[in-house]
């Protein structure tokens, strides 16, 4: 089925409105794929990653985590992404 074509004014919406995502530290890139970092303590960087696992479990959403790293003073940077194909 073809796409219902987009007036001007709705593609300069949608852009402007991901733009304004991308810059706020957003979850939306124009791969598909919905990230989010974080910078936390060890534990409780274990505990937002089984919360987002508990959220958006892997079979639906793809999720995983993308990229990880220690930090000074035991804290942990992660990346958590998944498809927003079940939202």
């Amino acid at each position: 089925m073809p796409r219902t074509p987009e007036t001007p004014a709705d593609l300069a919406r949608r852009i402007a409105a991901r733009r304004a995502d991308e810059r706020a530290g957003g979850t939306t890139r124009s791969d598909g794929w919905r990230r989010q970092t974080y910078r936390l303590p060890r534990a409780e960087a274990q505990r937002t990653a089984r919360e987002w696992f508990e959220r958006y479990p892997k079979a639906a959403y793809m999720t995983e985590v993308e990229s990880w790293r220690v930090l000074d003073g035991d804290a942990i940077e992660f990346t958590m992404r998944r498809l927003p194909s079940a939202d």
